[in-house]
């Protein structure tokens, strides 16, 4: 499952992601903030707008915002 399908409030483990999907800079960034596999997430909030970006995640104490297709390049597992 990928991270932009993952229910609101429902957290998950990050499986891989697909950094090739991912440009250098919002690739870099994603690392720096400690996005790799192993890793808890939860989608918190969508956006209300048609594509419904951004989409806010808790990964460890921290939010982030992500875009769509950002989240897209994310594999996750849910328990």
């Amino acid at each position: 499952m990928r991270l932009d399908d993952v229910p609101l409030g429902q957290a998950a483990t990050i499986a891989r992601i697909d950094w090739t999907q991912l440009g250098e800079a919002a690739a870099r960034r994603l690392r720096a903030l400690g996005f790799d596999a192993g890793v808890t997430v939860e989608p918190l909030h969508r956006g209300v707008f048609g594509s419904r970006d951004p989409i806010a995640v808790r990964i460890g104490r921290m939010q982030v915002a992500l875009r769509r297709t950002q989240a897209a390049a994310i594999e996750v597992e849910t328990a």
